[in-house]
């Protein structure tokens, strides 16, 4: 029976429709970008099992279409191409597509399983004053941390606002129709494509400074993705990250990946030599992972 990647664009989306391919699985690769469509298509005509459906998270009926005779879904939302600005409006489109993604998989019967990426950021902002007074807190942050909305939107963190909202309203509603669901919560994916406009990277110094700044590689995200699926024992939410930016050694190199060499030199950092306390925890995800990597599945080389 296959599984469905929707929105099976992007680098992500295109890394775990080729990672399952790889892995014998049938596979819905459902797209709403109309380049990415054609793509797909030509591909599909070299792979008896891959199909292709244009979706759109917003059109409920193109969900349903996408999802038919599927087992899984593996769902991530991609902005639209016209309108790609994380802010209140996108908070809204995120919420309303994850609902009907969610209502969609209740209403389709061989569905067993959705694995939804949301971020870290519905887990790490909190309700707190210690950002603006240079403090870090005592707590770690795991997957039973929420971002606090209103934190959110009294700093404009849309991105925080829209996966956190995005992901209550994916889990009210299985809950609510049974639907077994399993939240991957990742970290700022560093990927090729990463640049400065990224909306993760919006409060980027207050996370780093807060311990809380996070980021994953594609192979491990796949990996994370597969794991969970194919483990019958993943349950709830999984903070997925396999690196922390604390140091200033950390930002140095982040900063030579998103900006020219004139604006990242060492001086950027005015001298911060220090290393902030860890505060965020995937050691439940690194636990089902053991398992998962002890049967010798790696990720294919994309």
């Amino acid at each position: 029976m296959p599984v469905c990647v929707m929105d099976a664009s992007g680098t992500f989306g295109r890394a775990l429709v080729h990672r399952l391919l790889l892995g014998g699985y049938a596979v819905h690769a459902a797209v709403n970008d109309a380049d990415e469509l054609k793509r797909y298509e030509m591909q599909s005509g070299d792979n008896s099992r891959l199909r292709v459906f244009h979706s759109d998270p917003l059109d409920y009926h193109t969900i349903t279409e996408a999802l038919r005779g599927c087992s899984a879904l593996f769902y991530s939302f991609v902005p639209p191409a016209d309108y790609s600005n994380y802010d209140e409006l996108m908070s809204e489109l995120e919420i309303r597509a994850a609902h009907n993604v969610l209502e969609a998989c209740a209403q389709t019967d061989t569905i067993d399983k959705v694995i939804f990426t949301s971020s870290a950021t519905a887990v790490v902002w909190e309700n707190s004053n210690r950002h603006h007074h240079g403090e870090q807190a005592d707590n770690v942050l795991d997957e039973r941390s929420w971002s606090d909305v209103n934190f959110c939107r009294k700093y404009k963190l849309w991105h925080g606002v829209s996966k956190t909202m995005a992901e209550k309203t994916a889990w009210a509603l299985a809950m609510d129709r049974g639907v077994n669901m399993v939240s991957i919560n990742t970290g700022l994916l560093m990927s090729q494509d990463l640049s400065m406009n990224d909306p993760y990277l919006l409060g980027a110094e207050d996370m780093f400074k807060d311990g809380v700044f996070v980021t994953v590689d594609l192979p491990f995200l796949i990996d994370a993705h597969i794991c969970v699926f194919e483990d019958p024992s993943s349950y709830g939410r999984y903070l997925c990250f396999n690196h922390i930016i604390n140091a200033s050694s950390d930002i140095l190199a982040l900063a030579a990946m998103l900006l020219p060499p004139s604006a990242s030199s060492p001086d950027m950092m005015d001298g911060d030599n220090r290393v902030h306390r860890q505060r965020i925890s995937n050691a439940k995800l690194n636990k089902l992972m053991m398992n998962f990597e002890a049967n010798g599945m790696t990720t294919a080389v994309m």
